[in-house]
């Protein structure tokens, strides 16, 4: 079930990742407002929270970024338990897993138990990039042209805001229409659910590939929180145990989001 959210929700914990800090790309307005309206035990920092291959290209950190930021440390000093797994493009920080920074927990993964029962396992999922893992040179491919997508992106919303229409993303639109890119996304989904059902967990969650989704895929539980740079969404587990996933965009931009499906692995 997807959610849109603009009211403020108790949670006993929420997932976030790919919030992409430090690029222009970030919506860090919306993903601040989105912390101030939500009240967790738990927050999760689901990997590529500051965006360290992004600021090679030129450091963007405006007030909302900091903010964010402060966000996250003051829940933690509040009494949050904040638990952040790196990504590949924060993975410098996964020379600090282990420590304690600022209140906030670092591992390099994490096992999760819901108020349910569900042992899922929290990783970012980078490693389940064949291109990521194996690849220095598609890895820099693959992201160069993301960023040039990005890049565009941003201009054409620029326009439409001129005509005031929604926010939009070229990058998820592509994604969600090339053969390659779709294949690519649904292979992804199906290594990701095996690692955990390998590995004897109930589901996993990670972000990485920016296409939230919920979904029951070959008996284990595929849990993708999104991302704050086209969907803005979050993966949140009620005080009873249920994971959901809540856009914080308006009702007819959350209801173009995938919905929670259930999919026998091939």
């Amino acid at each position: 079930m997807i959610r849109g959210l603009r009211t403020p929700v108790p949670a006993r914990s929420v997932f976030i990742s790919d919030l992409h800090l430090g690029t222009r790309e970030c919506q860090a307005q919306e993903l601040a407002e989105f912390l101030r309206h939500t009240d967790m035990e738990t927050l999760f920092l689901v990997g590529d929270i500051v965006d360290l291959w992004g600021m090679r290209r030129g450091i963007y950190w405006p007030a909302s970024h900091h903010e964010v930021l402060r966000l996250i440390v003051d829940k933690a000093r509040r009494g949050t338990r904040v638990i952040y797994v790196p990504g590949n493009h924060d993975e410098l920080a996964r020379a600090l897993c282990g420590s304690l920074l600022a209140g906030v927990e670092v591992h390099s993964e994490y096992v999760h138990t819901t108020r349910s029962g569900q042992r899922l396992l929290v990783m970012h999922g980078d490693a389940f990039d064949g291109a990521v893992r194996f690849s220095p040179l598609l890895k820099a491919t693959g992201n160069a042209i993301y960023t040039a997508l990005l890049w565009l992106g941003h201009y054409v919303n620029l326009a439409r805001g001129l005509f005031g229409l929604p926010r939009w993303s070229l990058a998820a639109w592509l994604k969600s229409r090339v053969g390659d890119a779709r294949e690519y996304v649904q292979r992804y989904e199906q290594v990701a659910a095996h690692e955990a059902k390998r590995r004897g967990f109930d589901g996993i969650v990670c972000g990485h590939i920016h296409r939230p989704l919920l979904a029951r895929i070959d008996g284990v539980l595929y849990c993708n929180d999104g991302d704050w740079v086209d969907h803005c969404t979050a993966l949140v587990e009620d005080r009873h145990g249920e994971l959901s996933l809540w856009s914080h965009r308006p009702a007819e931009q959350a209801a173009a989001l995938p919905t929670p499906e259930l999919r026998k692995a091939a």
